[in-house]
């Protein structure tokens, strides 16, 4: 547990063996989930670490990673599975969103940091990052399609605009 973000000390707490880097603004609901994922033995990221990672254009030289996305020969479910990882999600998740049991999960994740040569999850979350992939967002901000139009509620018939939420507003 942390007072604040630091990526230096999140890394060698990560190479030290730490199963989570936590900052202490946390909430309660939000440490107890976190304490059970540890518990589980899975790793815990951060959420600032995206952040980081986002500006980091020297990230290579600090993993000592140098083989580009290409290189790596991932297959595409592979490939999924790496986007979760990117995201901090652990197996059961990542079962759960693909429909697939932990067991194969498990051994997607290990054929990824095999073929990736790192001995972790975080490590391979760090890779993927600073080789421009990023995580599977459009599983938590769903895209609307391009054919759906969404009134504006001034548009609206008068008794359709009272029941309008007030988000479209």
């Amino acid at each position: 547990m942390s007072d604040r973000f630091d990526f230096q000390t999140m890394l060698k707490a990560f190479r030290l063996g730490a199963m989570g880097y936590i900052i202490k603004e946390i909430s309660c609901d939000r440490l107890v989930a976190t304490l059970q994922l540890v518990a589980m033995g899975e790793r815990v990221l951060p959420p600032q670490l995206a952040d980081e990672l986002q500006s980091r254009p020297t990230l290579t030289d600090a993993l000592e990673i140098e083989r580009p996305v290409d290189a790596a020969s991932l297959s595409d479910r592979e490939l999924e599975i790496l986007r979760w990882l990117i995201m901090g999600c652990p197996n059961k998740v990542i079962s759960k969103r693909m429909d697939i049991s932990e067991a194969t999960v498990k051994v997607h994740v290990k054929a990824v940091l095999r073929k990736l040569r790192v001995k972790n999850r975080t490590q391979a979350a760090i890779w993927a990052a600073n080789h421009g992939m990023r995580g599977r967002v459009s599983e938590i901000e769903p895209a609307i399609p391009v054919e759906v139009t969404i009134p504006h509620p001034a548009q609206l018939p008068p008794l359709e605009r009272l029941a309008a939420p007030l988000s479209r507003v």
